[in-house]
């Protein structure tokens, strides 16, 4: 039997995993269910496993001195289903609109198998089941903070992401750069309130405000080199009352990404620096604060062509193709500063639309189908790279 067939063979399983974890969602870092359901299945499997980070669960397959890593992250998002579906989410305001319900049950259908396949296995397969990827500092700091990729070390660790811009069943793959870094961004602008009729009696922060926007934006078209992707977009201002008052403070809120950590640290420097600068050239007084969070997404070249090697020869060179990278974060990044690492993005659009609602969307619903190729491609990883 092969994996693809095997894999098809548990495929109704999988329909009904993927429909428990979809009515159960639960947010980033409280993820407690659906944590003890992936224990409870995994003892079923009779595969060991332990619990890491309050919600994330770490399981190994085999025995030897080597070791790869298979990982899927398990939390939802703050967002009110809409897709009117019969497995629809029972948590008000709570769904799996970033698909990681399929991603969960992909690697639970991967252990299922690799289990009764473990005498193929020529070393240990880690399975890393990942709390909050959705919220900063990310699950994945904190699962290497606290010694998951520890006991045995992987050489290399796999990950994939359900696409909706790809048809279902194709899998995309780029080397290098392929995800951004992330940094969000929150000004504080104080002036002087003043009637609205007597400005030279105030500061205005929402001049101060408005005119830092594009100030600021120079760090991207001045700042950067022009082969060097990066962005900065301020998407949130709020001061003010009434059409008469000028306010004592404007807030804002932005995010900062890059595919470049040398100009990511330009760029806070510059944004701190700047951002007092400017404002104070209004007589006002401005901060910033920057929560940084995901570093760059870096897909390791061998990586990559062992990958796609593998989706080859599992999903037909027809179904292999490029990915574009994109400005998207993802904390996955974190394993690949550390080891060798491949994320790649597997179609999840029906064939009879050409297009569909997209991640974080509240009517997102991928076809099931496809968690029978990245099962599949999982699975052939793992045994395949151990060999």
């Amino acid at each position: 039997m092969t994996t693809i067939e095997h894999a098809t063979s548990i495929y109704d399983w999988m329909v009904e995993t993927r429909r428990h974890i979809h009515r159960n969602p639960e947010l980033s870092f409280q993820e407690h269910e659906t944590c003890a359901f992936i224990c409870r299945e995994l003892t079923s499997m009779g595969i060991e496993h332990k619990v890491v980070a309050t919600t994330g669960v770490v399981a190994h397959i085999g025995s030897g001195d080597r070791c790869v890593a298979l990982r899927a992250d398990i939390d939802a998002l703050p967002i009110l289903e809409e897709t009117n579906l019969d497995y629809a989410s029972t948590n008000p305001g709570v769904m799996h609109a970033c698909g990681h319900d399929t991603h969960t049950t992909m690697l639970l259908a991967a252990a299922r198998i690799l289990k009764q396949r473990e005498s193929e296995l020529k070393g240990i397969v880690k399975l890393v089941f990942q709390p909050g990827e959705e919220k900063t500092p990310g699950g994945a700091s904190i699962m290497i903070a606290e010694g998951a990729l520890n006991d045995p070390t992987p050489e290399i660790i796999f990950g994939q992401h359900i696409y909706p811009d790809a048809p279902c069943g194709q899998v995309q793959f780029v080397a290098g750069p392929t995800l951004a870094s992330c940094d969000e961004l929150f000004w504080t602008i104080r002036g002087y309130g003043a009637h609205a009729a007597q400005p030279h009696k105030g500061k205005d922060p929402i001049l101060a405000a408005t005119g830092l926007v594009q100030h600021l934006q120079a760090l991207v078209t001045k700042h950067r080199n022009p082969l060097i992707a990066g962005l900065l977009n301020v998407t949130s201002i709020h001061g003010g009352t009434a059409t008469n008052i000028i306010p004592d403070v404007v807030e804002m809120k932005g995010t900062l990404r890059s595919f470049d950590n040398t100009w990511r640290e330009f760029a806070w420097q510059y944004l701190e620096e700047q951002t007092a600068a400017y404002c104070a050239l209004h007589g006002c007084q401005g901060e910033i604060t920057i929560v940084k969070g995901y570093p760059p997404l870096i897909n390791d070249h061998n990586a990559v062509g062992f990958a796609r090697s593998v989706a080859e020869s599992v999903a037909g060179a027809e179904m292999v193709t490029d990915f574009e990278p994109k400005m998207w974060a993802e904390d996955f990044a974190y394993y690949s500063q550390i080891m060798p690492a491949c994320f790649w993005m597997l179609g999840g659009r029906p064939h009879d639309l050409d297009s569909m609602p997209g991640l974080h969307n509240a009517k997102f619903a991928p076809d099931e189908q496809a968690m029978i190729t990245g099962t599949s491609l999982l699975v052939e990883s793992a045994i395949s790279y151990l060999q």
